[in-house]
């Protein structure tokens, strides 16, 4: 999902709550100031610092609403700004105060910049905000010459600190995955229901003519029944293909699911067998395996004739999958592939032997005269 698809989605929905939560603890730190300037060692730098905050806060409130501005300097910025804040306390505040736990300036305002850094980057970023709010308020401690006293407040504090990093960052991103999941499965079912309907319609026109024309070239035989045959490959190919699941393969990291890229293979003279559940593979590794298995059958459509049967079986082991891809036609002299590959003619050695190498995987090629050939290709699973 691209970052202008999340801008408009739940990624925009948890900037909104943190800008919610940076106005609401503002309030809050506006009020912790009012009721102690009296104590402050410089009550007019509470203020300040007041104003910094406010400023601060009418500034990424309004720039975090672009996408575009959610990146490393702002972000920076904002930490900065957050660490400047807590570090004035020890400047404003009394040492007494300090080492009495009494709350740091900004209280739980700092804490908006660390939910900025936990919804842009995850638990890492979350926790690494985190870590250096904590030496911030620490040092609020050394400055003020209290180090030796920190108090339960103080302690607390960063364990929070600490502890939100982590959940925050880690909720953010299970929820931004769960949403990309949830828009791919919404996109799969609107391409499911389109093949659906196209699939009544053609079941309804094309396919029942298909069928016609088979059923009437059988009963007039000669150059009709040749017709009939072809027909009849067709509309076979053609249920295949409308009744098997979409084999487009995304250009992700992501697994998928080997056995629709191997079923668009199907036909009156290629069958495709599968197991019932999933056999995921590397999205490259299942298109280089879907590709060899293509030339191996383009081999046996050009060296076994139009009437060759071709069978794919498709196994799910443990830590490799296999494919076999094994048909009936006159079988493989002995030496012909390496004479073959001696005269250029490298389809085998580089359109399967080379695919399956690179996965770092095996081929195995089984031939007689008479008796068909078969080639088995295991790949491992990474």
């Amino acid at each position: 999902m691209s970052e202008a698809d999340r801008g408009m989605g739940l990624e925009a929905a948890l900037w909104r709550a943190v800008a919610v939560y940076r106005g609401l603890a503002l309030v809050y730190a506006a009020a912790v100031i009012a009721m102690n300037f009296d104590g402050y060692a410089r009550p007019a730098g509470g203020w300040a610092v007041l104003a910094v905050m406010a400023v601060w806060t009418a500034y990424t409130v309004s720039a975090f609403r672009d996408p575009r501005r959610r990146r490393w300097p702002p972000l920076a910025a904002d930490l900065a700004v957050a660490s400047g804040c807590l570090l004035a306390t020890a400047w404003v505040e009394t040492p007494e105060n300090i080492a009495d736990g009494r709350p740091t300036l900004p209280v739980s305002w700092v804490a908006a910049a660390l939910l900025s850094w936990a919804v842009a980057g995850g638990r890492r970023l979350g926790i690494a905000a985190a870590l250096v709010l904590s030496v911030a308020n620490l040092l609020v401690h050394a400055i003020a010459g209290t180090a030796g006293g920190i108090s339960r407040t103080t302690f607390n504090g960063i364990v929070l600190l600490l502890l939100a990093g982590l959940v925050v960052g880690h909720v953010v991103r299970l929820a931004l995955d769960a949403e990309a999941r949830l828009a791919r499965a919404v996109e799969l079912e609107s391409a499911t229901r389109e093949r659906e309907r196209l699939a009544r319609r053609i079941h309804d026109s094309v396919l029942q003519v298909l069928a016609m024309v088979r059923r009437r070239g059988d009963e007039l035989g000669g150059e009709a029944a040749e017709l009939g045959r072809l027909a009849g490959e067709q509309e076979a190919a053609l249920r295949t293909l409308i009744g098997a699941a979409p084999a487009a393969v995304p250009d992700t990291g992501d697994d998928v699911d080997l056995r629709p890229l191997l079923t668009g293979h199907a036909s009156a003279s290629v069958t495709v067998s599968t197991p019932a559940t999933e056999v995921r593979l590397p999205a490259h590794a299942a298109r280089e395996v879907e590709a060899a298995v293509a030339a191996a059958l383009d081999n046996v459509r050009r060296h076994c004739g139009d009437g060759a049967r071709a069978w794919i079986l498709l196994e799910d082991g443990e830590d490799a999958v296999t494919v076999s891809v094994r048909d009936d036609g006159p079988g493989l002299p002995a030496g012909r592939l390496d004479e073959a590959a001696a005269d250029g003619r490298l389809g085998v050695a580089q359109s399967i032997r080379g695919r399956v190498r690179d996965l770092g995987g095996t081929v195995e090629i089984t031939s007689a005269a008479g008796a068909g050939t078969e080639i088995e290709m295991t790949v491992p699973r990474r």
